[in-house]
């Protein structure tokens, strides 16, 4: 096994930690403060090729691969998850299922939009009444009676980047008794009648991300834009949901490294009854443990990457390895963040120190694209083969 990077990684990692070292952190506690959305650091990151790592260079992304992609999205979300969010979504979200299952056009047409920062892109699966039982959604689409458009009408939770987003993919129903053998994807275009958003929700941790409640009502939707074939949009949506677990689990990763890397300091600065922290035995317990989880959470991480990048070539499932690392890096991520705020002493608990927020941050890695129990479940049923 090489554990080496190659040139192409080693750069892209490089860029994103001194983009994520001089542009994000100094601004990272202000907007996590007001909740306020980072577009101009977002399309800095498009110019950079941040928000497209694996999308290629002919629909205007920066043509890596998955392992480059894990790097880069960890140093941005050790400087600011909301960051790492945002570019998660692009990414692993939008991009990958436009790329795998779209045609020229929709490559051309939202890829590119969308990869090079100029727009942001969204994924609209959850509903108010189906989160985790995904194939329950209530969203309808129905086909013209000409053939040419579909009439949708959903309403959708959640949705990350949605405040923001000029386009999104969507997922409804146009075979309602067929369950999820009757569920397909759209791309929607924001602008276009039909289409309203709802509050922005307040979030305990990821504030400048934003996310709210979207509505379609009699929404026009061109056959062109219907994303795959019809019935096709339960197994698009998993197959996204494979990939981005990959990049939440890095997003933790990157959470649990700042949260290391500030007690790290705090240990080696801070003195009580007369020496550094870090000389006594608990704390190096901690510390040891951090570095520990921190450590195993970045290879099982890379690993999945690694395996994406493979099933790329074999049409191989990476399902079980991508859910492996969010389950754990999520976990990890909250873990060590808790050390974090438990070393730091009262100065934890104080918003004039980074690690609270890295507490508030991690949480989110444990809910969302498949909670930490969904994860468990799916392990465990390609471990037993029962369901």
């Amino acid at each position: 096994m090489d554990f080496q990077l190659t040139e192409e990684q080693q750069m892209i990692q490089e860029a994103a930690r001194d983009f994520a070292v001089n542009e994000i952190a100094p601004v990272a506690a202000e907007l996590d403060a007001s909740a306020e959305f980072p577009l101009d650091n977002i399309r800095k990151m498009g110019d950079l090729g941040l928000m497209g790592i694996e999308v290629p260079d002919s629909y205007g992304g920066a043509g890596l691969d998955t392992i480059g992609y894990v790097l880069a999205m960890i140093e941005v979300s050790a400087a600011d998850a909301s960051h790492g969010t945002i570019m998660s979504v692009n990414n692993s979200l939008f991009c990958n299922g436009i790329l795998k299952h779209g045609s020229e056009d929709q490559k051309q047409r939202f890829v590119r939009a969308i990869a090079s920062g100029e727009e942001i892109g969204a994924y609209a699966l959850t509903e108010p009444q189906s989160g985790s039982d995904a194939s329950t959604m209530k969203s309808r689409a129905v086909l013209s009676e000409d053939g040419s458009h579909y009439l949708i009408n959903a309403r959708k939770s959640w949705i990350t980047s949605g405040p923001y987003a000029r386009y999104l993919v969507l997922f409804a129903s146009t075979k309602p008794e067929a369950g999820a053998k009757g569920i397909t994807a759209f791309i929607i275009d924001t602008e276009e009648p039909g289409f309203s958003r709802g509050k922005t929700e307040p979030k305990l941790g990821i504030r400048a991300s934003a996310t709210c409640e979207i509505e379609l009502a009699d929404y026009r939707c061109p056959v062109a834009h219907r994303l795959g074939e019809e019935g096709e949009g339960f197994k698009i949506a998993m197959g996204v949901l494979d990939a981005g677990r990959i990049g939440i689990a890095a997003q933790a990763v990157g959470i649990a490294q700042a949260a290391y890397e500030a007690s790290l300091s705090y240990a080696r600065e801070r003195k009580a009854f007369g020496a550094e922290i870090g000389t006594f035995q608990m704390i190096q317990q901690k510390l040891a443990d951090m570095k520990t989880k921190l450590e195993a959470a970045r290879l099982l991480t890379l690993h999945a990457a690694w395996a994406k990048q493979q099933a790329q070539k074999t049409g191989a499932r990476f399902t079980v390895d991508g859910s492996m690392a969010k389950l754990f890096a999520s976990e990890a991520a909250m873990w060590i963040a808790h050390q974090a705020v438990q070393l730091h002493g009262g100065m934890g608990y104080s918003k004039e120190m980074p690690v609270e927020r890295y507490f508030r941050d991690a949480k989110i890695t444990e809910i969302y694209e498949g909670t930490s129990e969904i994860q468990r479940m799916v392990i465990a049923r390609s471990e037993t083969g029962l369901r």
